[in-house]
């Protein structure tokens, strides 16, 4: 808030998105007080430690309602609130992208033949299944829970923006996802290089695209603000890399 230009002007409302009712609270308080939104960024999830106990089923059960479901869930709710020009910024990861899938058949299955949200799901219910099971490995997902939602973000970000592109009631609504790059943050164990403004900055960036903007629409911003291609052999170089360089 110390930051912030009119601090005055800035508003607070709980919401957890794990909670239906919270989320419809919300969704009421913005529809009553400010009748619709120029702009989401959702950017709420977890991860598990790499040290952790839990059992591997149980953090891909548990970061998959968080990350994915929770997410989804709000942005029914949500979107229709939206006004023309509508900003959508869902927050992915490095981790996000495809090639962290080692199975060039489950690549063709999320690039090709899950065309709805509705088999998006589907697949990252199977994925939980297989966790629980100890099988996902096998199947060629990867062996983190956290990787493997913000991959099931990406992808959802691009039919959220089909979706909302062919929509006859508003005007220039975008879906973008990003990856902020490695931050100092708790969720890092304060182990990421980039400090909270630069990690801001790729979806703020996507926040605030003007109207009518020709790219990035429906499509996966990286942490230099750059688009990347989510269908590369290999994940793109991110600003945290330069960086860790820099220091040694």
């Amino acid at each position: 808030m110390k930051e912030c230009k009119y601090p005055e002007k800035l508003r607070f409302h709980k919401l957890d998105i794990l909670d239906p009712n919270s989320i419809k609270a919300f969704h009421d308080h913005i529809k009553s007080n400010h009748t619709g939104l120029n702009i989401i960024v959702n950017n709420a999830a977890i991860a598990f430690k790499v040290e952790s106990s839990e059992p591997f089923g149980d953090q891909a059960r548990v970061s998959m309602a968080t990350n994915y479901h929770a997410l989804l869930n709000l942005s029914n709710v949500l979107y229709p609130l939206l006004r023309s020009s509508g900003r959508v910024v869902n927050l992915s990861s490095s981790c996000g992208h495809l090639c962290h899938v080692k199975s060039e058949t489950l690549k063709r299955t999320l690039l090709e033949d899950v065309k709805t949200v509705e088999q998006l799901t589907d697949l990252m219910e199977q994925f939980v299944e297989l966790a629980e099971a100890g099988t996902h490995s096998d199947k060629g997902w990867p062996n983190s829970a956290y990787g493997v939602t913000k991959i099931g973000v990406t992808k959802l970000s691009f039919l959220q923006h089909q979706l909302l592109s062919q929509d006859t009631t508003r005007e220039d609504l975008v879906v973008n996802c990003v990856h902020p790059g490695y931050c100092n943050t708790d969720m890092s164990n304060g182990k990421g290089p980039l400090t909270i403004e630069q990690g801001a900055r790729s979806a703020v960036y996507c926040a605030l695209l003007p109207p009518n903007v020709q790219s990035p629409r429906g499509q996966f911003v990286w942490d230099d603000c750059q688009v990347i291609d989510w269908t590369s052999a290999q994940r793109p170089p991110c600003l945290s890399d330069k960086i860790t360089v820099f220091q040694q």
